[in-house]
């Protein structure tokens, strides 16, 4: 084979290279874009079952802070003694119960949701502990009266999570 002949094949193959590669080019484009829309049509599908779901578990956490909020739990649990200790643990024990039985919700919940829910559970918990731990506390009765004259004075710890739970659907509806 001379040069010439090795010229010609040259160009002879040249346009079928060219053709060759626009062509891959192109189905590679579409494959691309086929694979981008499926997957945008499963997205969209399962947005339709998990968006309900999400938002059930966003009103079970609300419910669930409502719950524990300490004046409707203080109305919810009436002492059954006037032992001020055995009343702040079933105050505790009713919190701790509510969020056991919440806990799967957490699947749907944002980390940052998740983390304010478990410290306005821990500060509620708290404020019935600090409260029990006053002098002027002598019975049940006394420490209810003592925690709902500390939410006078100061908003509740599950207020401030349910302001951001409701803040944080209203980002994703």
């Amino acid at each position: 084979m001379n040069q010439i002949e090795l010229s010609q094949l040259l160009l002879a193959i040249l346009p079928a290279l060219i053709v060759g590669m626009v062509a891959f080019y192109f189905f590679s484009s579409y494959n691309k874009n086929e694979e981008n829309r499926r997957n945008f049509l499963l997205h969209r599908e399962t947005q339709k079952t998990a968006l309900p779901l999400k938002l059930q578990a966003y009103e079970r956490m609300t419910l669930f802070l409502e719950r524990i909020s300490p004046g409707k739990i203080l109305f919810r649990v009436k002492p059954n003694s006037d032992d001020k200790e055995a009343y702040e643990r079933l105050l505790i024990n009713t919190i701790e119960q509510e969020f056991e039985h919440n806990l799967a919700q957490q699947i749907y919940l944002s980390t940052e949701s998740w983390d304010y829910i478990k410290t306005a559970k821990n500060a509620t918990i708290g404020i019935i502990r600090k409260a029990n731990q006053q002098e002027s506390v002598t019975d049940a009765d006394k420490l209810r009266e003592v925690i709902l004259k500390n939410l006078i004075e100061k908003q509740s710890p599950t207020e401030a999570a349910i302001a951001y739970l409701k803040n944080e659907v209203k980002r994703f509806i």
